[in-house]
């Protein structure tokens, strides 16, 4: 008596891109697609030498993150310059008499963000902001805090360096 076993395969086409309605079924493919999400982003890094920053948040809340540099901050302070540069907005001054850059030892973000929060502040009362408009003043004031420590992280870690 010899017992065959036959398995169906099912055959594997486009997923149909609409939210899954089961809570437990999205939860578990959330969890799949991550993982693959974040292997992609490694194996790129690696194969590619590319610099990768990944950063996921779950319908509950959670917080993902991966980072192929020493730290998502350092890739995303690369990607504001990169921006800046690209925008043509540089935070240089250059001595025209010599053709030298000096930089104003300002981190350009920063600068931005302090003058987007000043503009914020003398164009209208926060009194009378509404909640929309006092929701986008926290996110900017949070960046310029999250930039500014970074930056105070970066100087204590350069003085400590040359001692």
């Amino acid at each position: 008596m010899t017992m065959t076993m036959t398995t169906t395969m099912r055959k594997r086409g486009r997923v149909q891109l609409r939210r899954i309605e089961d809570k437990t079924s999205r939860q578990v493919r959330f969890s799949k697609r991550r993982s693959g999400l974040f292997n992609k982003a490694f194996m790129l890094a690696t194969l590619c030498d590319a610099e990768v920053a990944l950063l996921v948040f779950s319908p509950a809340g959670r917080l993902y993150e991966y980072s192929s540099s020493s730290s998502i901050e350092e890739t995303y302070t690369r990607y504001k310059e990169f921006t800046l540069v690209e925008n043509g907005v540089n935070n240089r001054n250059v001595n025209e008499d010599t053709g030298n850059v000096q930089n104003n030892g300002e981190d350009p973000c920063i600068s931005n963000i302090l003058n987007d929060i000043s503009d914020r502040c003398n164009s209208r009362n926060i009194d009378q902001m509404d909640a929309r408009e006092l929701d986008e003043l926290k996110d900017v004031l949070l960046e310029a805090l999250k930039q500014t420590q970074s930056r105070k992280v970066s100087l204590t870690e350069r003085a400590v360096g040359r001692n």
